[in-house]
């Protein structure tokens, strides 16, 4: 495989044929899905949550929720082993993991009314198990917010270009909230949005070399101390007025940008120059410090399989789907859909020379020692106008490739600096959303585990208990971005996101096993599962050996390590209470012998 053109046919080709059978096959048979049947959406019908919703307006929500930046990043860090370890797991584990996983935890949902994963847990394997998903849901939610806000910090650092249109997000998606608020059109407010922000990205160069670029040229630790702080800030505003609107806004954002990349790399076909294997997959390299395995399933998740995805699939989704069958386009497309994203994301990385992009990824004294020498890196810093050298975390890396593609059209050759731009603040809105977002579920777990303590704190109309937990939350998170680099953070990331996914597995084995005439289907889940939790586990194992308790490694720390012990810990409890549960369902006779059974003795 030579050129990019290559990697996008035979993407589409395997997945359209895997929905088309598997996720078929998964849904009618396994799921056993039966539209006859009523839906939480019509059931529960109350005009705010539950609200049955057209199937293609259902995918669209559920996937620009599950689509932040996690695929594009994740392939991008995962580079370092070439394109061949992750094309395979991007294809494979999406198909056979994330898709079943995303299907199976909305079904699971569906089934108990639309709650939580937590709540399903309790239900399906006991109070203690659903006791643990809720607590590894908190810790996963806070490791979530630290390692998407890292991903940004290097991309927005002595950029006063970029900092100024990541910022300007902020003012602008409060006026779209405002103007829906007392207009009530969304759909305007949204159109004048996205033209005020590419307004801001077009005026980025008239600021810089003046006062305001002058204070926006920030330092890496300051952009790491801002974040949380505007977590916080950000989390005690309603809903409508900024974390709604800027959803809007980036789901607009983002079907335009993976619109014109499919259309650039289609009439540019790149050529991809990264080898098919890497030198590190065997551990030791710059970007990622362990071998391919466990680390090419740890680094990309979403795009493959992602646990993260459980919290929208149990969350807003399952409230509005209309018909039972529409789980296969919403569940199983939109995995697909997010699959063929980590691929573009993988597609920019790897059209770039493996030198510039090890220049971008390393710190330049880590760099110095790869003897590698750089190619195209010197042009395409004049050209964007922006010291590239040493940019941890993903972000300018997917920035670079995707502009160094858009400006091979010869109308886009003078933009450069503008498409860099552009898609670093294309990347900040996703995360920044995910920060609105994520950091107001972690105030909701803290105090509804603090609530059983203390009843007032259950409250989430409590103003001091929600002021009390969101600062809780913001420290904690706001600590994992500022003790260690993207290696060792988007590691813990990694793990703790694909533990959480080996929960929803578990939970999806535990239904197909209660409700399914052919107990055999639950090996749909189970082998996922067990190719999943043992990748976990030992990637947990060597992190805490290699780096968290090892004072002569950079992402040394004992705090990241105890955290990762006890996600660990927790997850080994939930597995053990689905063992017994499991021994007891088998010890049952399969739904359609009962049937019989009652039958008979009728």
């Amino acid at each position: 495989m030579d050129h990019a053109l290559t990697f996008v046919i035979a993407t589409l080709c395997i997945l359209a044929i895997c929905y088309r059978l598997y996720g078929v096959f998964f849904t009618r048979k396994v799921l056993g899905v039966d539209d006859s049947a009523v839906t939480p959406a019509h059931e529960l019908q109350d005009g705010k949550d539950y609200v049955p919703t057209s199937k293609w307006v259902a995918f669209g929500g559920h996937f620009a929720a599950i689509a932040a930046a996690g695929p594009l990043v994740g392939p991008v860090l995962a580079a370092q082993y070439g394109y061949l370890p992750s094309m395979l797991w991007l294809l494979i584990g999406c198909v056979i993991g994330g898709a079943v996983h995303d299907t199976v935890v909305l079904f699971a949902s569906m089934k108990h009314h639309g709650k939580s994963l937590s709540e399903v847990a309790k239900t399906e394997l006991g109070p203690w198990a659903g006791w643990c998903t809720g607590l590894a849901m908190l810790f996963i939610i806070t490791i979530t917010m630290a390692g998407l806000s890292m991903v940004v910090v290097h991309a927005l650092e002595r950029n006063p270009w970029g900092a100024f249109a990541v910022s300007m997000t902020i003012p602008i998606a409060i006026a779209v909230g405002l103007w829906e608020r007392v207009t009530g059109n969304m759909k305007n407010a949204s159109y004048v949005g996205v033209a005020a922000i590419m307004a801001c990205v077009f005026a980025g160069p008239y600021i810089q070399g003046t006062a305001l670029g002058e204070l926006l040229t920030l330092k890496a630790s300051t952009v790491s101390l801002l974040l949380p702080i505007y977590a916080f800030f950000a989390t005690a505003l309603p809903v409508w007025m900024l974390l709604t609107p800027r959803a809007c806004l980036s789901s607009f954002m983002k079907i335009g940008v993976f619109g014109l990349l499919v259309v650039g790399v289609v009439f540019i076909n790149p050529q991809i120059q990264f080898p098919a294997v890497t030198q590190f997959i065997h551990g030791g390299g710059p970007v990622l410090a362990g071998p391919v395995w466990p680390f090419i399933s740890i680094t990309i998740a979403c795009g493959a399989i992602s646990g993260f995805h459980a919290f929208i699939g149990s969350g807003t989704t399952p409230k509005q789907i209309d018909r039972w069958s529409d789980i296969l386009p919403v569940g199983f497309g939109a995995m697909l859909a997010e699959c063929v994203v980590g691929v573009m994301a993988l597609i920019a990385a790897t059209a770039l020379h493996p030198a510039d992009y090890f220049a971008i990824n390393s710190a330049p004294d880590t760099f110095a020692k790869l003897g590698m020498q750089v190619v195209n890196l010197p042009q395409l810093s004049q050209e964007i106008g922006l010291d590239l050298y040493g940019r941890t975390g993903g972000a300018v890396t997917l920035a670079v490739g995707m502009a160094d593609i858009f400006t091979r059209i010869p109308w886009f050759h003078n933009l450069a600096s503008y498409f860099f731009q552009f898609m670093v603040m294309f990347e900040a809105v996703f995360i920044l959303t995910a920060i609105d977002s994520g950091t107001r579920v972690a105030r909701y777990l803290i105090q509804d585990f603090v609530g059983d303590a203390w009843a007032p704190l259950k409250r989430t109309d409590w103003m001091p208990g929600a002021i009390g937990a969101s600062v809780v939350a913001c420290l904690l998170w706001g600590y994992l971005l500022n003790s260690g680099d993207i290696n060792s953070v988007w590691a813990l990331f990694g793990v703790s996101n694909q533990l959480m996914a080996s929960i929803g597995l578990i939970i999806g084995a535990t239904i197909i096993l209660r409700l399914s005439h052919n107990r055999a289907y639950m090996m749909t889940c189970l082998l996922p599962l067990a190719y999943l939790y043992v990748t976990v586990n030992y990637a947990g194992y060597w992190m805490i050996k290699h780096v968290y308790l090892n004072p002569a490694a950079k992402g040394y720390n004992l705090f990241n390590a105890a955290i990762s012990i006890a996600m660990l810990a927790l997850g080994l409890v939930i597995l053990l209470s689905a063992c017994r549960k499991w021994m007891e369902l088998l010890a049952r006779p399969a739904p359609d012998a009962r049937r019989e059974l009652a039958a008979t003795e009728a």
